[in-house]
């Protein structure tokens, strides 16, 4: 049986795939040491979670009229410029937010203005970046490369936060500084990745073009149910948004304490990848998926209610890891069943689900927050996720009763 290491050292072998996931990992941890920053920062100056929300609607809002638009120019154009253009973007952010500290910050707008850029920018990545993954490995390495892939990025939410919460101490140019650096050595990454081969080009740019991603994914009761419950569960669970209210008000821990508990899902979340690079789950993948999101949402509710700071460390580790679970089968579920050329734009699809699930979710919890305050809010959304996952069970019991992925040895028509 294989070892996570030897799984690891084994994909990695593929030299464009290893720039690819070292790239990926640097900017992942810039752009949470800025969220970190802002979060912490933004609330210090208004002490309104209502805020926090709206940095996530900031970003969601140029990522939902783009993201659709962006799959189909991932299928039209090399993907490896849109990721370079969009790691440019990104340090373009780090720049403005480095330029506004530096001249000293004394509004918010300027601060969502940046998140609006940023929103962007992830709005034409996400989807390149997935459909230019597959072309990167030979296909027996793939499932390996998706936990790895999925690795870096958790690897990225755990050690972003941490780090950000440290450098915070020494003052935010620190912060914004030190993410100017590692997107600009990201860029570098990026520049080495050699694609095997061009994507397939679409046609023509048309609405029917950029709409086959949304038919695609409707023809697919897996994959709609499968990403639609990614949506819903993240979406009334997120408390990520409110953590910076909840280090303040309900821990009293500073930007340190922050920057742990920004990374504590991300630590649950990586250990599970990793598990999992070695040992995916080869049978009841439907119960997997859904014990995840319920798991998620029992976590979610606990610490919300929780005052000590080592029981709401261990709820969002346990959180990170119940999430991971689900989304790891998602995204194979996902590549699996698109066909390359429709990639960029089903990615485009599974992208604007999950920005709807975070950013949107975010909003949500700065709205609710509002309402309620920070512990309701917390402790409602844990229960909606809790909801939202007896309801898909009866929505769409293929899903729920889904043995073997779909393409894999086993399964129904392999």
């Amino acid at each position: 049986m294989s070892t996570p290491e030897g799984a690891l050292r084994a994909a990695l072998r593929h030299r464009s795939f290893a720039l690819f996931i070292g790239g990926k990992f640097l900017a992942g941890v810039a752009v949470q040491m800025l969220t970190v920053a802002v979060g912490w920062q933004v609330y210090a100056l208004t002490r309104d979670p209502l805020d926090l929300g709206l940095i996530g609607l900031s970003q969601f809002l140029p990522f939902i009229v783009l993201v659709l638009p962006a799959g189909q120019l991932a299928d039209r154009v090399n993907r490896k410029r849109i990721v370079l253009a969009c790691f440019f973007i990104l340090l373009a952010c780090a720049v403005s937010l480095l330029a506004l500290v530096w001249t000293g910050l004394r509004s918010t707008l300027p601060v969502f203005g940046v998140m609006v850029l940023l929103g962007v920018a992830r709005a034409f990545v996400s989807p390149a970046m997935q459909a230019l993954l597959p072309n990167l490995v030979p296909r027996e390495f793939f499932s390996r490369a998706v936990a790895i892939n999925s690795s870096a990025f958790q690897l990225s939410t755990i050690s972003g936060p941490a780090l950000g919460g440290v450098l915070f101490l020494l003052g935010e140019r620190v912060v914004y500084g030190a993410s100017v650096v590692l997107l600009l050595a990201a860029l570098l990454l990026a520049t080495r990745v050699v694609a095997p081969r061009m994507p397939p080009q679409v046609a023509r740019a048309s609405l029917e073009e950029t709409l086959a991603g949304l038919r695609f994914v409707w023809s697919k009761p897996l994959v709609l149910g499968a990403i639609s419950l990614d949506l819903f569960a993240v979406m009334f669970g997120g408390a990520t948004a409110l953590l910076p209210a909840v280090a303040a008000d309900v821990l009293h821990v500073g930007p340190a304490g922050l920057g742990l508990l920004r990374a504590a899902p991300g630590g649950g979340a990586g250990l599970v990848a990793l598990w999992m690079t070695a040992r995916p789950p080869t049978h009841h993948c439907g119960r997997w998926v859904f014990g995840g999101v319920a798991v998620y949402g029992l976590t979610t509710v606990v610490f919300g209610l929780s005052t000590s700071v080592v029981l709401s460390l261990a709820m969002l580790l346990l959180m990170g890891a119940a999430d991971m679970v689900s989304v790891y089968v998602r995204q194979l579920l996902v590549q699996l069943e698109t066909p390359d050329a429709l990639r960029g734009r089903v990615s485009a699809v599974n992208s604007m689900f999950i920005g709807a699930s975070n950013e949107f979710g975010e909003f949500e919890s700065g709205v609710t927050a509002r309402w309620w305050g920070v512990v309701p809010a917390i402790v409602v959304g844990g229960c909606a996720t809790l909801v939202v996952a007896a309801a898909w069970t009866r929505l769409f019991p293929g899903l729920a009763k889904l043995d073997r992925l779909p393409g894999t040895p086993g399964s129904p028509g392999h």
